[in-house]
């Protein structure tokens, strides 16, 4: 059953699986219902909220546009706007495979402290121990999954990912061949592939980006 807490109509003859993608697109609806009166749009902060947490290989138009869902047209409008306000900034990137990279300005954090998703991190941070590790462990292989269905590229972090390998204070990559900077411990990429697919990993985007 659905806690009449959540407040929003549901079908009486839905599955389980049915129940939980309602309160899945309900919890977005919500995110983006506080965007209202906010100085950026929901795909603004989506972004922005993006190149705060991706790592310096994933801060790419071509990567946001992946994770955006969305094309290269419209996320390179989204990013463009985002420069002009000043809350992102353009780098030549140092690797020869991609052309820039977006970092967020000094004004682009300072923006981040008002982000309308500090509504949901509040309330998660009000569940219960085991309810945040039940999400933590579930949402990221949901998120695998669904890449899987939609043929899109699977974004997660180093912790659950099976390139990833620790030893001592080093920790390494074997999809770049590299040692990974602690900064990138955690973030977002774009080369990401979940542990259980282990058969059948997502290419790495390595096309020289233009913006």
């Amino acid at each position: 059953m659905i806690s009449k807490r959540y407040h929003f109509p549901m079908a009486d003859n839905l599955t389980t699986t049915e129940e939980i993608a309602e309160l899945l697109v309900y919890l977005g609806r919500a995110a983006r219902g506080t965007d209202a009166g906010s100085d950026l749009t929901a795909a603004q902060w989506t972004a922005m909220r993006f190149f705060a947490r991706a790592n310096h290989l994933s801060r790419t138009p071509s990567a946001f546009a992946s994770f955006h869902a969305t094309t290269r047209g419209t996320a390179s409008q989204i990013i463009k706007s985002l420069m002009q306000k000043g809350f992102l900034v353009r780098h030549e990137a140092a690797d020869d495979r991609r052309g820039v990279r977006l970092d967020l300005t000094s004004g682009g954090q300072t923006i981040m402290d008002h982000d309308p998703l500090n509504n949901i991190t509040r309330a998660i941070d009000r569940l219960e121990g085991k309810q945040r590790t039940s999400l933590r462990q579930a949402l990221p292989a949901l998120a695998a999954e669904l890449a899987k269905v939609r043929g899109t590229v699977a974004f997660g972090t180093c912790g659950d990912c099976r390139y990833f390998s620790s030893g001592g204070a080093a920790s390494y990559c074997a999809c770049i061949a590299a040692e990974l900077e602690p900064a990138d411990l955690g973030r977002l990429c774009v080369n990401f592939a979940a542990h259980e697919d282990r058969r059948t990993a997502v290419p790495s985007l390595k096309s020289k980006e233009i913006l």
